[in-house]
């Protein structure tokens, strides 16, 4: 058996999609996959195969049907104590002719080694070399482990002069010699008839397909199964992702129970379109001549329809115990490149070639949120405000897979779960779902908003800083199909930061141009403070991982972005990081740990020095680029966006973290001033608790004083950029360090 485990827009082949003063490119690396990675198997290292598993795939049989609503890649995750798991134990030194190892304390060398004499009297010396011992070594950084007979020497040399009065031999021992050493592989032996692929280089996932036949696909493009390029950097294109099924027996069948293999498959999608120069190719596996025959292929097109790949299995030596199929893709190496989305593989007998209908009822896509106009909120936000923040247009999104008109009398439920127990419920009668109309079209996607604002609403009685809800969708079925993408299910999460997006990136946005802004809209539910924000930059073909950009916060100037609330300090600059561990958000708290006041709506986002796009995550699922504005004159005049997608951009509000923060408000509050806000783009207000100030002096950082005052504001717009000293004319002659930029 074979063992595999393994304003214009403007598109230019990089992909890079343009608009004027901002873009979308491709990602090199997946933060989804890095951060969700169960590795297929443990790996050796490469010094040895210790601790290492070897799996051994378990044979299905037909029908083989995978339309990727649940994930049915192998996993390689188990351990050593696990039942059935077997082992071998193979040592480093073993005796040449009983092959049983030497003792744990075993050293050699593998050098000649000598015992010198030296004779002071006339400066000569002799050596002596020590009889040659056989051993074998074996090579552990493999398995199977491979021995050869090899001459060894004791570790050391001893030097001993004659005619020294009390002389005693010295023994000199080699620095590195052969040592006695094991290592352990294990083997399990799938049972695993639940899942269907032996690799995972492709990607599952709910996203990445525009308008698939059913809820989930198989993605192809040149990132590995960690989520990182085949070849980071280059501009070469090979053989990239493979998903290869595990072995079948076919071996009781023949050409005549007419067996077809049929898929689906979408350029592109959401992705990076292929050229004509790419491909998706199927391959069999000939167990006898142990070597896979290509057998189809299809090139990149700017076609999104999904089209249909139907193959019968005709050659006998396909009909054996231990036939393989796989699909692999042919493109670009460095990154999320020349896509293509494979669903519905159905390898059955009793087929024809005019057997290429999947008659279906499916999800297309995941429910993302019941919100209003969020996929998140701070869950203190939500408590104090709950009334009228559940949707009035919760997208729902099914696909009528029938090759005729099929009923829409059947309703479809959403029901809410809170640890596992249903909590509410709403019910979608079926003719809704179809925008009103009797009967569902044949192979016909539908789109419809529901207004989820009445009824159930998330219990806001529930006690700590986050909650979190499961969504899951029941589809109304009303014929005989595949049940299991019937259902789709998601996650409701409050915590302590406001989201349009899902949360997974398919592309990288920015904005371009030297000293360019961006800036995300948001309106909380209620008057807070926010303390940073969260980033989900992404990795692109331009490395801007050293450039420079000042976290910045504005307020509300007429639709668009207005005053600067918050801006860091020019001299401590942030630049683009990547998430870590678990989370593949990345939080910048705000200098000083400050809180930043906001009433009504905000903005949150940067001044960036270079012109290079920085690479935020862009979700091209979720819609909000009416919230994303961007400025290439220095915030002179703003513009919206015209790229269709969420920017993965955060604001964190102030929350019970406080304490664990030791956040402070960015006013500063001493004795019974509060001075705010700080840090400030020109205009100072001075607020006296106790009703009694003298006024203020203002000095630059060189000691000389600007401005003396009894006005409780102070405008020092006219000043350069950065740190002033406001000293207060009261008897305790306090000083307050104040940022301006």
């Amino acid at each position: 058996m074979k063992l595999i485990f393994f304003s214009a827009i403007v598109i230019l082949k990089c992909t890079i999609l343009f608009s004027q003063g901002e873009e979308i490119a491709p990602m090199i690396s997946n933060p989804e996959i890095i951060f969700n990675h169960n590795s297929n198997y443990q790996k050796a290292s490469s010094f040895t195969f210790d601790s290492t598993f070897l799996y051994f795939p378990d044979t299905l049989k037909l029908p083989f049907f995978d339309e990727f609503s649940k994930n049915k890649f192998q996993q390689y995750n188990s351990n050593y104590s696990d039942p059935g798991v077997t082992s071998d134990k193979k040592y480093h030194l073993v005796d040449n002719v009983t092959l049983l190892p030497l003792s744990l304390d075993s050293i050699f060398s593998s050098d000649i080694t000598y015992h010198r004499i030296v004779n002071i009297d006339n400066i000569t010396y002799t050596d002596i070399n020590f009889n040659p011992h056989p051993i074998k070594i074996g090579n552990l950084t493999s398995y199977p482990v491979n021995y050869v007979t090899t001459n060894v020497y004791p570790p050391y040399y001893i030097y001993d002069s004659l005619g020294v009065s009390g002389d005693i031999p010295d023994t000199i021992w080699i620095p590195f010699p052969i040592k006695q050493d094991s290592a352990t592989k294990f083997f399990v032996h799938l049972n695993d008839t639940n899942s269907y692929w032996l690799d995972s280089y492709a990607y599952h996932n709910y996203r990445f397909a525009v308008k698939p036949w059913s809820i989930g696909v198989a993605t192809f493009d040149g990132l590995n199964e960690n989520g990182k390029a085949y070849s980071l950097g280059s501009i070469s294109t090979s053989y990239a992702d493979y998903l290869t099924s595990k072995p079948l027996d076919l071996s009781i069948n023949s050409a005549s129970d007419s067996i077809y293999l049929s898929f689906l498959y979408q350029s592109g999608g959401f992705g990076e379109e292929p050229d004509a120069t790419d491909s998706l190719i199927l391959e069999f596996y000939s167990k006898d001549l142990d070597q896979w025959n290509r057998i189809w292929s299809a090139k990149g097109t700017a076609d999104l329809d999904f089209k249909i790949g139907h193959i019968p299995i005709k050659n006998v030596q396909y009909f054996k115990k231990g036939f393989q199929f796989r699909f692999k893709n042919y493109g670009r190496m460095s990154g999320s490149f020349d896509i293509f989305n494979l669903d519905y593989v159905n390898l059955r007998a009793s087929s024809g070639h005019q057997d290429t209908l999947f008659k279906d009822f499916a999800w297309v896509y995941p429910i993302t949120t019941l919100l209003k106009d969020y996929t998140s909120v701070p869950w203190d936000h939500y408590k104090n405000h709950f009334s009228g923040k559940m949707s009035p247009t919760v997208n729902l999104v099914v696909r009528n897979g029938s090759n005729i008109y099929e009923n829409t009398s059947t309703p479809g439920k959403i029901e809410i779960e809170y640890n596992s127990s249903p909590e509410g419920s709403f019910i979608i009668t079926g003719n809704s779902f179809s925008g009103g109309v009797l009967n569902y079209a044949p192979r016909t996607v539908y789109s419809t908003l529901h207004d989820l604002s009445g009824g159930y609403h998330y219990d806001e009685s529930k006690l700590g800083a986050s909650q979190s809800f499961n969504i899951v969708g029941t589809a109304p079925v009303g014929f005989e199909n595949y049940p299991q993408n019937d259902s789709t299910f998601s996650e409701q999460y409050f915590g302590n930061f406001y989201s349009y997006d899902d949360g997974t990136a398919e592309a990288a946005y920015g904005v371009t141009g030297t000293e360019s802004q961006l800036a995300i809209k948001y309106i909380p539910y209620e008057s807070d403070s926010i303390i940073g924000v969260m980033t989900n930059f992404v990795e692109a073909a331009t490395d801007v991982s050293n450039k420079l950009f000042l976290l910045t916060v504005w307020d509300d100037g007429g639709g668009k972005p207005g005053s600067i609330l918050y801006q860091d300090n020019i001299f401590f600059p942030r630049s683009p990081k990547y998430g870590s561990n678990t989370n593949k958000f990345y939080t910048y708290y705000f200098t000083d740990t400050l809180k930043v006041n906001v009433n009504g709506a905000f903005y949150i986002g940067w001044k960036q020095f270079d012109s290079e796009s920085l690479n935020i995550g862009f979700d091209k699922n979720i819609i909000t680029n009416d919230k994303t504005f961007y400025s290439n004159n220095a915030g002179i005049s703003w513009n919206n966006s015209s790229l269709e997608g969420s920017v993965m951009l955060r604001p964190i509000f102030s929350t019970t973290m406080d304490l664990e923060l030791n956040i402070s408000e960015n006013k500063i509050k001493n004795d019974n001033l509060i001075i705010y806000p700080n840090p400030t783009t020109g205009i100072v207000q001075i607020k006296n608790i106790s009703n009694i100030f003298n006024g203020m002096d203002i000095y630059n950082i060189q000691g000389k004083m600007l401005i003396s005052t009894s006005d409780v504001e102070i405008d020092i717009s006219t000043y350069p950029d950065g740190v002033y000293l406001f000293r207060s004319k009261d008897s305790n002659g306090k000083i307050y360090k104040v940022i301006k930029n």
